[in-house]
Order: C-alpha cells, then structure tokens, then sequence
C-alpha cells in the first residue's frame, strides 16, 4: 500500500508531483516525517526557469539527491529501535532492504505520454523515429538506445540486399561466399565508425556530448567504513581496494571459468544429440527422421536462452557484492562477465563446428536455428509478455474507472496506484546485449547462412515497435541518465568486430578454391591467411584514425565554445580586478 499522495507543498501552494516514494502501509508517522525534513534539508528558495530543465531531467536530479541522502549521527531510523544507521549509508538503501520503502520511481506525464506514443509506435509508418522527443521525456540514454538500433537496422538492409540472392542461387556454392565474407570485413568496421560520428551529432545537439565524469558520485550500493574523500574533501563511505581485487580474482573469476566449463560440457552433449540424430537419420532417411537432425539444434538455443538468463543474475549478484565504489566501474565489470559468458555460450558451438568439424553445412543450420529460435523467443518476452501485461492491467484500470466516471481523466491518487503496479524497467542492459549476440550472428558467420541479416533486420523492426510500446504503456516511467555514447558497449561491438575480422579471414582460408592455390604447402596457406588477417586488421585500425569520431563541423563548433568560455572569464576576472581597486581606492 502506499501513504497518501498530496499535491500541496509545506507553504500551501499547489505543485505537480514529479517522483513517487512508495512506503508500506505500516510505516510508523516520525519514520515519515524524519524522511521528509532529510529530503527537505538544506532546501533554498530559487528555481530553474520555467522549460529550462524537462521533466526528465528534474526527476533524474531529484534521483540524485535522494540516492546521496546518507546517514550522519543517527543512530537508528526514527521509530524503528532495531534498524540501525551508520554514518554514511544510504538511507534510501537502508530504507528499502528492510522493507520500510517499497519503491521510488518517476511519474509519467499523461499528456507529453500520449503525444509521444503517437509520433513513436502507435502510427506504423517508414519514417525515422523521434529520437528529440524520447530523449525528452526519457533522457539522453534511452534516446541513444533507440538511435542505434535505428542505426544498426538501417546499416544491416545492405548485408540483407546482397544476401538475398547469394542465398537464392549460390546456396551451395561455398567458394562464392568468400566474396560476402569480405564484404563483412569492411562492413563491420566502417558501420561502427560512422555510428561514432552519428551518435556525437545526436549528443552534441542535447548538450551532453563534452559531459565529464570526473567526480562521479559514489554508487548508492556502496558501503564501507566513513571517511574522507581526498579529492573532493567531503565525508562518504571508504573501501579498501585490495579487498575488491580479492573478491574479483579469488570468487569472481573462478565463478566465470566454472560456468564457461558448464557452457562447453552442455556444448558436447549438444553435439552428442547431432550425432544421435544423424544416426537415426542415416538407418532409415524419412521426412519425420529429417526434423529430428533440427530438434538437438532448437533444445541447445532455448538452453543457451535459459542459461543466459540465469548467469546474468548470477554476474549481477556478484558485481555487487564485489563493491565498486562508481556506477560506472560496477557497470563495467558486469558488462565484461556477462559478455565473456554470453559470447562463449552462444558462439562456441559454432566456432567448434567450422574449424574443428569443418561443417559447412552443420554450420550452416545450426546458425540458423540458433538465430530464428533465439529471436522467437525474445518476441515472445518482449512483445507477446508486454501485450499480455498491458490487457491485464487496462482491466485494473477498468475497474477504477467505473469509481471515477464522473471525472474526465484519471485523478492523481489512481494514477499513481496504476503506475505502481507496472513493471519496472531495468535498463538498456539487455537490450544492448541483445543487438550484440545478432551482430556476433552478423559479422561472425553470415557468410555461410546469407540470410542472417535479412532476419535480423524483420527482428528489429518488429523490436523498434515492441520496445517503444512497453516504454510507454508497460514499464515505469524509468529515471533517465545522462550520456554522451552508448559507453562500453562501443568497445564491446568494436572487439567483435576485431573478431569478425579474425573469423572471416579463417573462413576464407578453408574455402575449396583458395586451398587449391597451395596444393603442397598448408603451411604456406596458413600463413598467407594470418599475413591477409594481419593487413585486414592494420587497415581496421588505421581506418578508426583516419575517421574522425567527431564530425569536423561539430569539433569548430566545440573550440569556438570553450574560446567564447575563456574570454567571457577573462572579461569577468578583468572586470573583478577593476572593482577590488577601486574598493581599495
């Protein structure tokens, strides 16, 4: 249950709610109003003019103020004896693990909602999405999110163009699949780059493209012992870093090689159902014997699916319990142990299948059913779900309609009561993940399945819609982060990309047709194939330099700024200087 919601300040006036802290309905009234004087304290008269700052960007500073609320010389919270405060903790922490705080989250605004749910999802047409608009109401992060995956479809429909036919009429044609793998060199290279300079446009234009990062404020999970802060001189938690590197190499790092063992033993009982299946297959060829050779191949995909899934909670567990003191370094390392994992145990098989097996045409039907069975279902948790959720909960709000029909709109009280019961958005963390494995798909192996990229492309259209209608209509309006980039994830598709290179190079190699220029010496072939990689990935690298990743027009547009910065200081500074003469005069 939630304490009622009023919508007058402490002075009387009226004023529009921005946040929502839910607390239970037990909560003791000095626990309430010891809250309320902390969020209020330190409150100075003053304002932000009005439009200045949107929405979004007031509720992400309220986020702030309530995440870096910390406990001082309280000893414990206010009518709760038994639940103890330490100086420096976080209260909002403290608060919500012990079940006092239920929740905190942004409310949506009903009206700016539906005009961006009608220029987003609600009218299909070809058009570019309104990456302004999102960026607006849910900030700089989501909108980037968005703009890439507009971008990695867009980048795909070449890939897909000359798939078609290479599918249509060069099916079994291995050696003319060279020729798309070297188109997948220069590809997967140039579309990174280019985003590079896109996603710099799109950040120079909402001001955040020169944000610093220097003094990141300590990430609310973070405890430790109260201290002094050397830098910045102000008291908050402080944790040994040699404890940290402990915890990472003696727990997590062998969690990570224990489950990557786990991948490669379900890997090879995969490869025993294959060879089960073909057996069969072989004794007695019938069209029921030829979908069994596909069943292995569909169990393994919603194995990997699952397994995923659960390692994901597992990294997010440990990542946490590992104490980064910044969000963006507890970002980091989770997003490097979910990817080792994720990588090993949806490529693996493959890697195993075209350079131990050397199977083309395995290889080529395990991509595919990996691919398809994969997107199928995540358009079932992220399209089918989301549709189910939101039916059940216009039925809730049906409900509480038929209380309020006198009233045109749903009053404040039942908006919040409706919004607390949605689902809460956890991030771009899977979502990014997601377009990282269908690039992987992509770049790695596309060459023998051509058709990989027409797929991705028909998944990410339909994800563009689904994504945008559960942002709107199923989720928490989510706290929105500033960003200039897409952050690590630029890294993490850059190595793929290094990867890609690596992989097609070896796949040309063990074409037919470039074998048969070395019919004496595989030695010779072998190192013609690492000395062509070697210059590929020379090229790759002297091609990220010779790119600029902030367009020209955009750099001048930046020095001109921090010029007319430095003089407007010079002038004030000299006009400071000026006036403390005369006062001594």
């Amino acid at each position: 249950m939630q304490k009622s919601l009023s919508v007058y300040d402490s002075d009387g006036s009226t004023f529009a709610p921005l946040v929502v802290i839910e607390l239970v309905s037990e909560t003791k009234e000095e626990a309430i109003a010891w809250l309320l004087n902390r969020v209020r304290d330190k409150q100075q008269d003053g304002g932000d003019g009005d439009g200045f700052l949107s929405m979004a960007e007031c509720q992400y500073i309220i986020k702030h103020e309530l995440d870096n609320l910390r406990a001082k010389d309280e000893a414990h919270v206010p009518g709760y004896p038994k639940m103890k405060l330490y100086p420096g903790k976080s209260v909002i922490r403290r608060m919500q693990s012990k079940g006092i705080l239920v929740q905190v989250f942004p409310l949506h605004e009903k009206e700016e909602l539906k005009r961006l749910s009608f220029s987003w999802f609600k009218k299909i047409k070809l058009s570019f999405q309104p990456l302004d608009d999102i960026r607006h109401y849910f900030g700089e992060g989501m909108a980037l999110y968005f703009g890439f995956l507009e971008y990695f479809t867009l980048a795909l429909i070449p890939m897909a163009l000359i798939g078609i036919p290479y599918y249509l009429f060069d099916w079994e044609d291995y050696d003319k699949f060279t020729v798309f793998a070297g188109f997948n060199l220069v590809w997967c290279t140039v579309i990174l780059e280019l985003w590079k300079r896109l996603s710099a446009s799109l950040a120079y234009g909402w001001g955040t493209l020169s944000r610093k990062k220097a003094f990141e404020e300590p990430r609310p999970g973070f405890h430790g012992v109260l201290g002094v802060n050397p830098v910045t001189g102000r008291a908050e938690p402080l944790y040994s870093n040699a404890k940290r590197q402990l915890r990472i190499y003696l727990v997590s790092v062998p969690f990570v090689l224990l489950c990557l063992y786990l991948s490669l033993y379900v890997m090879m009982i995969y490869f025993d159902m294959e060879g089960w299946a073909l057996m069969i297959h072989d004794e007695e060829p019938t069209f029921w014997t030829g979908l069994l050779l596909f069943i292995p191949s569909i169990i393994y995909a919603v194995v990997i699916e699952i397994m995923n899934l659960i390692y994901r909670y597992a990294a997010e567990f440990l990542t946490g319990w590992e104490n980064h003191r910044l969000e963006s370094t507890f970002q980091n390392h989770l997003v490097l142990k979910v990817l080792v994992f994720n990588f090993f145990n949806c490529f693996a098989s493959l890697f195993y299948i075209a350079f131990v097996m050397q199977d083309m045409v395995l290889l080529r039907q395990s991509l595919a059913t990996l691919l398809i069975t994969s997107q199928i279902l995540n358009q079932i948790m992220e399209a089918f779900l989301p549709y189910w959720l939101q039916r059940r909960r216009n039925k809730k709000a049906h409900k509480r309609m038929i209380k309020t029909m006198e009233d045109k709109e749903l009053p404040l009280s039942e908006q919040v009561k409706l919004e607390a019961d949605m689902s809460t958005y956890l991030g771009t963390f899977d979502d990014y993940l997601e377009l990282f494995l269908l690039f992987g798909y992509v770049s790695l192996f596309s060459c023998v399945y051509p058709l990989a990229a027409v797929l991705v492309v028909l998944n990410n259209v339909t994800e563009v819609y689904s994504d945008a209608f559960k942002m709107c209509k199923v989720f928490k309006r989510p706290f929105s982060e500033p960003a200039a980039n897409i952050g690590v994830w630029q890294l993490a598709f850059e190595a793929m990309s290094v990867i890609a290179v690596v992989t097609n190079c070896a796949l040309i190699g063990m074409s037919p047709k470039v074998k048969s220029y070395f019919p004496e010496s595989e030695t010779q072939l072998i190192l013609w194939v690492v000395g062509f990689e070697h210059f590929l990935l020379a090229s790759k690298f002297i091609l990220t330099f010779v790119i600029p990743d902030v367009p020209k027009h955009i750099q001048i547009k930046l020095s001109r700024l921090e010029f007319e910065s430095l003089e407007a200081l010079k002038k004030r500074v000299k006009h400071f200087g000026k006036d403390k003469l005369q006062n001594l005069g």
